[in-house]
């Protein structure tokens, strides 16, 4: 009889993918004396040592873990399959999503509704957060499909751009930025502003920092007055004039039409990243998810490789 059990396993593939037990738990959602508890009855049924543990906390796979990493993997994978094989297709199946900040605001209401008009059995389970914490939730296999706006992880994720959004410099609408817009200055040119930022670990963030690096502007000139991760309080902050800010342009829209901000395209080129589909390399999908990844491919009207 078998004296572990598939939660440790999927507690064990979590923290060795994610090469941290307080990571691990935050994906899981679980306590980290409790992932610590599980990986220890892991390591007491198989009688080895798992994970070496450094005075700094990382944590690496053992050689024997690494031996039972692949076969742990193998059988979660099936174990999923095993599910998705016996589903019936017409039954109520949460999908378990995950969605950055730009995507869960301003494209994923509309998505979710219209996938409900033609399934209105289906039900959603979505989760939040910013780029890397949708990385982790996929990882961790706590979500199946997740939209970002940047590619972190391409070894282990697929990645299907859905959508192109621009980022543009936004400012509040006065006298100053108007004089600037009619000169026809670029966004590039407003770097040195007093700047509200989005949060680290967000696609915007990455694609900004990119961006910097390519025209050669050192992070140090950057004149940050606020992080913050909400997109809606950042508009409103630059609105009274608080500072410019880099944001998606799908973001922005009704305030820029609305005149209560200035939208600058970065250069004469645009500064444009995509949002992307992404989903684990070993990943089996139920019927209801790939219905749910072909209705994506066609609301966006883009091709996609993913099934």
């Amino acid at each position: 009889m078998l004296k572990f059990s598939l939660k440790q396993l999927e507690i064990f593939v979590t923290v060795a993918e994610l090469n941290s037990f307080t990571n691990a738990a935050k994906a899981l959602y679980l306590t980290q004396s409790t992932v610590s508890a599980h990986i220890s009855g892991l390591e007491s049924a198989l009688n080895t040592r798992l994970f070496s543990r450094d005075a700094r906390r990382s944590v690496t796979l053992t050689a024997q873990g690494q031996r039972l990493y692949p076969a742990a993997k193998r059988i979660l994978s099936d174990c999923r399959e095993l599910t998705s094989l016996v589903e019936n297709r017409h039954e109520e199946l949460p999908l378990l999503l995950g969605a950055s900040t730009v995507p869960g605001q301003y494209l994923l209401p509309e998505l979710l509704a219209s996938f409900l008009r033609r399934r209105p059995d289906c039900r959603y389970l979505l989760r939040r957060g910013d780029s890397q914490q949708i990385h982790e939730l996929l990882r961790a296999g706590s979500v199946r499909i997740g939209f970002v706006g940047a590619r972190l992880d391409p070894a282990r994720l697929r990645y299907t751009p859905i959508l192109e959004d621009r980022l543009v410099m936004v400012t509040p609408n006065t006298p100053y930025y108007q004089e600037k817009k009619r000169a026809g200055v670029f966004g590039c040119d407003l770097l040195g502003e007093p700047t509200v930022a989005r949060e680290e670990g967000s696609g915007t963030d990455s694609a900004v920092a990119a961006y910097m690096r390519r025209r050669g502007f050192p992070a140090a000139k950057l004149r940050i007055v606020a992080r913050v991760d909400n997109p809606e309080t950042i508009k409103s902050m630059a609105a009274h004039g608080a500072g410019v800010s880099v944001l998606s342009a799908l973001a922005v829209r009704q305030e820029v039409e609305g005149g209560r901000l200035l939208a600058f395209e970065m250069d004469p080129a645009g500064l444009r990243r995509h949002i992307y589909a992404a989903v684990r390399q070993d990943e089996t999908f139920a019927e209801l998810e790939s219905q749910f990844l072909r209705f994506c491919r066609s609301f966006f009207g883009r091709s996609s490789d993913i099934e």
